[in-house]
């Protein structure tokens, strides 16, 4: 009891001398990220920039062998690397399992290598997991979706090794270009749908 009691001093006087200081407590202020694909990533990023408690969101390379891929090199389907995005979040605000969610409906995850007219490895659904526990979600995240879709879905969930950020010119693509043609015809009424829909909030 007296080492509880002593570790609850400390956390409560370093609350105290953080809100003294002006300052930012980071034990209040702890995110967590998840990284996954659902083909374009310009697609990925729109949709969960719409979803509250979410910080931010990165487009990205991973799942391959190539190192420090570019875009052109992801292109040739040889690298390995699928098109994610890493998501940070604030779990007092929403759920890994929850983000999960949002992308199962986000997207259709029963297309093998394919998202639309989006044809290629790089394009498939896919979920890496950071640890066991993530492991443990995505699989049972896959699986509760699976009730809404009468073919298979074909989501490769698989460990992250590295995850490379795209290009400057990749990240909030939608946000900088809403009138370019794919923002007009695709993403955004992906967006819309899913806003309609309740999936997405924001």
């Amino acid at each position: 009891m007296r080492v509880i009691f002593l570790g609850l001093m400390l956390t409560l006087v370093a609350a105290a001398t953080f809100a003294a200081a002006g300052e930012v407590n980071p034990m209040q202020n702890k995110t967590e990220s998840l990284v996954l694909g659902g083909g374009c990533f310009w697609c990925m990023e729109a949709v969960f920039d719409h979803v509250p408690g979410v910080k931010s969101v990165v487009c990205g390379y991973a799942g391959g062998h190539t190192k420090n891929p570019t875009y052109e090199d992801v292109c040739t389907d040889t690298t390995g690397h699928a098109e994610v995005v890493r998501v940070e979040f604030d779990p007092t605000v929403t759920s890994y399992a929850q983000l999960l969610e949002v992308f199962f409906n986000a997207h259709d995850p029963t297309t093998l290598n394919r998202q639309g007219g989006d044809e290629g490895t790089q394009y498939r659904s896919i979920v890496l997991y950071a640890d066991e526990a993530q492991k443990s979600a995505a699989e049972k995240s896959k699986a509760a979706a699976q009730a809404s879709y009468s073919d298979p879905i074909m989501t490769e969930i698989a460990p992250l090794t590295t995850f490379y950020a795209a290009e400057e010119h990749h990240q909030h693509y939608f946000a900088k270009n809403p009138t370019a043609g794919y923002c007009r015809i695709v993403i955004k009424p992906k967006v819309a749908k899913l806003q309609k829909e309740g999936v997405i909030t924001k």
